[in-house]
């Protein structure tokens, strides 16, 4: 992963303008949405359920004037284990990596503690902060203007936006307002590249995200998928051999299924977007690990990626 003070300029254009940029908000506002709808494709996974993205999300996004990469953060939530503690540290400290963060509401719940959790944390950064309310094909227009009067009292957001990440309404205004806050600079990345991760990690996002569509309330966030193994065979089918971690072994019921019917269904789902990413026919082999309590153990957490400093 390319870090902000080891960038390589893959070329120099005359006036390109380029720089990173932080999404962050509260749990389950749209990050991941919008990530995935400015790069044109599923790089970060999408749910209902909040607190489903771990990592900071690299995502790259070029036009013939700007690259932006994006850091798609956790929602910032009240921590209850050591994972929970590294998502906040995660998503916050990317506040003084970038050249700008848009900071994501929820427009049709309106302000929350959550919210001003955040925005306590914005004022002792000298970062310029985009207002992005998100949702506003929930809302009605005259619902508008109160919400944002009451959250410019709180704070002075360089640029405000209202948008639907989900629909792509006014998608378009807020990265010609991102391009406004972006240097003079390199093209970090090649024009067809759409994130710094490796595939592995994608791909086993995309498993979680099947499992957190398929799975009750008490199995998602007690959940980890890791590649073990992934090469081309001979026939040109990819080989993906992915373990599914989980803290109990009524957990590993649930996630098997009935005569295996739930983990199959898994595999039938993320098989179909893991093609999509890699352009070629997979062969998906997926086991289920149990690993007590495995999001309080650092070691093991380490062992699954979850770094302070990544």
């Amino acid at each position: 992963m390319i870090k902000k003070d080891e960038r390589v300029a893959y070329m120099s254009k005359s006036k390109f303008k380029s720089g990173f940029v932080a999404i962050i908000g509260r749990p389950n506002v749209g990050k991941s949405t919008l990530m995935n709808h400015v790069i044109g494709q599923k790089i970060a996974i999408m749910s209902d359920k909040p607190q489903t993205t771990r990592n900071k999300i690299h995502g790259v996004y070029t036009t013939d004037e700007m690259q932006v990469v994006f850091l798609d953060t956790p929602g910032i939530h009240k921590r209850q284990s050591k994972l929970g503690d590294f998502m906040n540290t995660t998503a916050l400290n990317t506040l003084g990596e970038v050249e700008a963060v848009l900071f994501l509401i929820d427009a049709a719940e309106g302000l929350g503690g959550g919210d001003r959790f955040i925005i306590e944390k914005l004022k002792s950064v000298s970062t310029p902060v985009i207002l992005v309310l998100n949702k506003i094909d929930r809302v009605q227009p005259e619902e508008l203007l109160p919400l944002i009067e009451e959250y410019s009292k709180l704070y002075n957001f360089a640029e405000i936006v209202p948008i639907s990440a989900m629909q792509g309404n006014n998608v378009n205004t807020l990265l010609e307002q991102v391009g406004k806050y972006l240097p003079e600079g390199p093209q970090y990345y090649p024009e067809d590249q759409i994130t710094d991760h490796p595939e592995q990690f994608v791909i086993a996002e995309l498993v979680r995200e099947k499992i957190l569509h398929l799975t009750r309330e008490e199995v998602p966030h007690s959940i980890a998928v890791m590649i073990e193994d992934m090469y081309v065979q001979d026939n040109g089918v990819v080989y993906v051999g992915a373990v599914i971690f989980v803290e109990r072994d009524s957990q590993k019921g649930i996630i098997i299924g009935k005569q295996g019917a739930m983990l199959k269904e898994v595999g039938r789902l993320a098989r179909m977007d893991i093609e999509r990413l890699l352009g070629s026919k997979i062969f998906l082999e997926l086991w289920v690990k149990v690993k007590k309590d495995w999001r309080n153990q650092e070691r093991v957490l380490r062992d699954l990626g979850f770094h302070k400093d990544a």
